[in-house]
């Protein structure tokens, strides 16, 4: 079965959800041209959830993907929190924030079933994953009203485990993948590779449908994807300039200029590698330091820093999330940035 068969749309185009630079506008932009738009829930409460779900169902018939993370949440450990904000103390006593007034930063809740209750008034008939999968009861769930599922594998024995715990679909994240890496089974970066090296042994691996993630860009990575047994690509980056995005005004700038060419796996901002532009607190303390709570505990103490340079209009301590490849990165509705990026999708049969 093709992927649009599959997933009941035109273009075998996922839009990657991308949580903190979008809503509901770019997933139904997306979904509107033929592809499929995805809405990243892991930073929303029930009622925003409840909000942007009902957003795409009043704004578009067609199908589309509701995203969630997996993780285990950690417990908070005092001391560690205590010696991350001694690291960053030199940047509060910079930009003038008082240690002992900084609020909680944003959340990144895994699937649970106040989510799922949430999710199930809605029933999109996609319903995506990262870090694993959730618990069976709610797996089921989710597939107990149709949803098709994805899920991301940064290796070939995850993506092996995503198919023999009932995926529909497998999304091979390559190691260019702008923010969080998807990883699961283990967390040695070191295990991951390009996509163009992981996608044609995932789909040798696997019978479920492959879908590409990671540098592409363009029709032509999508067409070089395709040529290597993807059934579709999911491409995140690219949509970043759109105007249905809400990339921030620093984030913009910092991905049309010369930094844009040089990205890391930083752990500096949530505690979890993700790949970004390379900014001034990722080259003074070393894009993946030690004394870094575990995600997503590290937000709360960066947060300050972020949104008080932002309003100096600097994001040298944002996360500019972004993958290896902004080549395609331009100021264009993103439905015919989608369109565009479908022209390389030029297989028969697919």
């Amino acid at each position: 079965m093709s992927l649009q068969a599959l997933l009941g749309i035109e273009l075998p185009i996922i839009q990657a959800p991308m949580a903190g630079v979008q809503g509901s506008a770019l997933a139904v932009a997306v979904s509107e041209a033929g592809g499929l738009g995805s809405l990243p829930c892991a930073m929303l409460g029930a009622e925003a959830m409840r909000q942007e779900l009902a957003a795409i169902r009043a704004q578009t018939a067609k199908p589309f993907n509701a995203n969630f993370f997996c993780h285990t949440p950690p417990a908070p450990d005092a001391e560690r929190e205590a010696g991350w904000r001694a690291v960053l103390a030199p940047y509060y006593a910079e930009l003038g924030i008082d240690i002992q007034a900084i609020p909680a930063g944003p959340a990144r809740r895994p699937f649970d079933a106040e989510a799922a209750d949430v999710l199930e008034a809605f029933r999109p008939p996609v319903v995506s994953f990262h870090f694993g999968l959730p618990a069976p009861e709610l797996l089921a769930r989710v597939r107990g009203w149709g949803a098709r599922i994805l899920s991301s594998a940064t290796t070939v024995d995850e993506a092996r485990w995503l198919e023999a715990n009932g995926v529909d679909a497998v999304i091979a994240q390559g190691l260019e993948a702008g923010g969080h890496r998807g990883h699961f089974l283990a967390a040695d970066v070191d295990t991951q590779v390009g996509i163009f090296a992981l996608l044609p042994q995932i789909v040798q691996a696997v019978q479920v449908p492959v879908i590409a993630a990671g540098g592409i860009a363009d029709a032509h990575g999508v067409a070089a994807a395709m040529a290597l047994g993807a059934a579709g690509v999911q491409v995140g980056t690219a949509y970043l300039l759109c105007p249905e995005a809400t990339t921030s005004a620093v984030h913009r700038a910092a991905l049309k200029s010369e930094a844009a060419r040089v990205t890391a796996l930083t752990n500096l901002f949530t505690g979890r590698p993700a790949r970004g532009i390379v900014n001034r607190i990722m080259r003074e303390l070393g894009p993946l330091n030690p004394a870094v709570p575990s995600f997503p505990l590290a937000t709360t103490a960066i947060a300050p820093l972020r949104a008080a340079a932002e309003r100096l209009g600097s994001g040298e301590f944002s996360p500019l999330w972004a993958g290896q490849n902004t080549s395609g990165c331009r100021e264009l509705a993103a439905g015919v940035l989608t369109r565009q990026l479908a022209a390389g999708a030029c297989v028969p049969g697919r």
